[in-house]
């Protein structure tokens, strides 16, 4: 087993993946973690949808701590994984890993866990797909 074996890597699929922009600086140039924030929902939603086969909307975002700061071009990824559904709901987590803009340092930079639920075209909640 090599020393990179032992690296931590992303868990789940890789749903969402872009530059960290310019319109996303605080007042000292680094990433906020509000924008931050709207990227991950946009990454939970994206792989809900696909699930739901329709419109979803965020009901929860759990806590998000971030590790590392991020800079503006800093390559980000955004992995999620389906913790569970329910009849109209879907828990998923979203983990997110930065990429520094020379293609090194691969680093992870935060993971939440968020909630969506199904909504029909009227916007009232809905039952998930059967499979």
């Amino acid at each position: 087993m090599s020393e990179q074996d032992n690296l931590p890597a992303p868990d789940g699929e890789l749903t969402l993946q872009l530059p960290a922009s310019q319109e996303g600086r605080n007042i000292f140039g680094d990433i906020y973690g509000g924008w931050l924030s709207a990227q991950i929902v946009t990454a939970a939603e994206t792989r809900a949808a696909q699930i739901a086969s329709g419109r979803v909307a965020t009901v929860s975002i759990g806590a998000i701590e971030l590790m590392s700061p991020v800079l503006v071009g800093t390559l980000l990824s955004f992995h999620t994984r389906i913790v569970d559904t329910g009849h109209s709901s879907i828990r998923i987590q979203v983990e997110v890993w930065g990429r520094c803009h020379d293609g090194h340092g691969l680093r992870k930079i935060t993971e939440a866990e968020t909630v969506q639920v199904a909504l029909d075209q009227q916007g009232r909640i809905r039952r998930l797909p059967n499979d």
